[in-house]
């Protein structure tokens, strides 16, 4: 998970957090000025200095540092679809990462699913890991994120890392459904079945009807009588 301005403060040196300080003071300049006549819109090719700072993050503050720097400049230059999409094609894995783990705390709505597609299409665990959070969990359609349960078990990813887990697959009788075909194709092959499947099975089984339920007593299944 991202680290908070204040807790990356706690573990950069000086010269790394004085670039930070300038990093995020160009990207609340792009941020207030983004509706300004005299602020030319970012092209394909031309981009706003913060977005040069967001390559340069791993570089100046140290690469276990860089996933949570990036996610600042993206939040403080309250970046659109544009911005991400550039900085995710044009951008290193890691770059990738950074724009894929920082979508749901953007105001994008659905419109940024291109980028989590693509991420799954990928065999690079990082950005499947990364895809599968909570942006996915809002946002993929059922099919999709079905497929993307399969992604996780194909690529090793641990289905930890998928955010909403439990909720999205409890009672999915059509996941169940897959999970059993893919654990079938995969004994049939002579292939190990990932251990992380059994969990994912387990989740889709149907909620047990509660013993003591709120349901009105003539609401609820009656024993036959001798008369019927």
């Amino acid at each position: 998970m991202p680290m908070t301005r204040k807790q990356l403060d706690a573990q950069l040196g000086g010269a790394a957090r004085a670039w930070l300080d300038e990093a995020l003071a160009e990207a609340a300049h792009t941020a207030f000025h983004e509706d300004s006549a005299d602020t030319a819109p970012a092209g394909r090719y031309t981009a706003p200095p913060w977005e040069l700072r967001f390559a340069a993050a791993g570089r100046h503050c140290g690469l276990e540092y860089a996933d949570s720097v990036r996610a600042l400049l993206l939040l403080e230059a309250r970046a659109d679809l544009p911005a991400v999409t550039r900085l995710y094609e044009q951008g290193t894995a890691a770059e990738r990462r950074a724009v894929l783990l920082t979508l749901h705390r953007l105001d994008l709505g659905p419109t940024a699913l291109p980028l989590v597609e693509d991420a799954l299409r990928t065999n690079d665990t990082r950005l499947v890991a990364a895809a599968v959070g909570p942006y996915a969990a809002v946002h993929l359609d059922a099919h999709q994120w079905r497929h993307a349960i399969l992604k996780c078990l194909f690529t090793g990813v641990p289905v930890d890392a998928v955010d909403g887990l439990a909720r999205r697959a409890g009672g999915d009788a059509e996941l169940a459904r897959m999970l059993g075909d893919f654990a079938a194709e995969r004994t049939a092959a002579g292939r190990t079945v990932p251990h992380d499947l059994s969990r994912v099975l387990a989740l889709t089984a149907p909620a047990p009807f509660p013993e003591h339920s709120n349901i009105p007593e003539q609401g609820r299944p009656q024993p036959p009588t001798e008369e019927s």
